[in-house]
């Protein structure tokens, strides 16, 4: 089954982080990388610019809205994904333990459906 493991973290902790904060992060990441390439379950996954960078589009009405800035105002905000192929929930949730640290501060493991039809719940 497919997951995507969706990492939460301050983006203003992430600008503040030091150089060995961020190469600590940045070798962890490649491990689980290499790690889930040798098994075959990573299948995708990326960081995502800050979310000022961010524009969110919204229903109006019978139109949309466009405002700057993420969806919702939080303090950590959707910082990066992994989209992960494995036999269960258990294995998905034991690969988003890896990445919680002291920068992703929470993970969410989310099943994907195959399709865009909402599937089976």
């Amino acid at each position: 089954m497919k997951y995507m493991v969706l990492m939460y973290a301050d983006p203003a902790a992430t600008e503040a982080m030091s150089a060995a904060e961020r190469a600590d992060v940045s070798r962890r990441h490649e491990a689980l990388h290499r790690d889930l390439a040798g098994t075959g379950e990573m299948l995708n996954g990326a960081g995502l610019a800050y979310p000022r960078d961010t524009t969110t589009i919204r229903r109006d009405g019978d139109g949309s809205v466009t405002a700057e800035g993420p969806f919702a105002e939080a303090a950590e905000q959707l910082t990066a994904y992994y989209v992960v192929d494995c036999a269960s929930p258990e294995r998905a949730r034991a690969i988003a333990e890896r990445v919680v640290d002291f920068h992703v501060v929470a993970v969410e493991v989310r099943p994907i459906h195959d399709s865009f039809g909402m599937g089976e719940g």
